[in-house]
């Protein structure tokens, strides 16, 4: 895991004690203030998104591998009519582009 930046921390810092001053609670406050600096480091391309990045394990079949990580494959092989596929018409582009 990257780890914050001082920038971020000042960020953080000044988001939680923004939300205090407007009545949140401590713990509340913090979360808030994670909240918005991970998504600002997700926005920004500094931070992974689990969910929609991956491809799987290559050691894996193509059937054992989630929609998801077979619409990344072929994001990367660039195939044509990938956001219309079910999971079974990108494992057969998959194997027909290779």
């Amino acid at each position: 895991m990257a780890k914050w930046s001082p920038k971020d921390e000042r960020q953080y810092e000044h988001i939680k004690e923004s939300s205090q001053a407007r009545g949140a609670k401590e713990r509340r406050a913090k979360e808030i203030a994670a909240r918005t600096v991970n998504k600002q480091r997700r926005e920004e391309g500094r931070t992974p998104r689990k969910t929609t990045q991956g491809t799987g394990n290559p050691r894996q079949p193509l059937e054992h591998r989630s929609k998801q990580e077979l619409y990344n494959q072929a994001r990367n092989l660039d195939i044509d009519g990938r956001s219309k596929m079910n999971k079974a018409q990108l494992i057969k582009a998959i194997r027909t582009h290779g």
